[in-house]
């Protein structure tokens, strides 16, 4: 079971390209890009976001590789 931090919260699958929001929550990239494209709230407050740019999250996406390692060698 993945923590629940690398599950995207609009696919509820693992994220493989984490980026984060301007309501400072992490999503599968592809996935709020194509919620940013017809809305511009936050896909898990509701609010209006002050902005539609995202940024890469590499510690996230770190995190993720190594616990998906760990796991494929277990």
């Amino acid at each position: 079971e993945p923590p629940a931090d690398f599950v995207c919260p609009i696919t509820t699958e693992v994220m493989s390209d984490p980026v984060m929001a301007a309501d400072g929550h992490a999503y599968e990239r592809t996935a709020i890009e194509r919620w940013l494209a017809t809305k511009s709230t936050s896909p898990l407050t509701g609010g209006e976001l002050e902005h539609p740019y995202l940024t890469p999250n590499y510690m996230l996406r770190r995190m993720i590789r190594d616990w998906d390692g760990a796991r494929k060698a277990a």
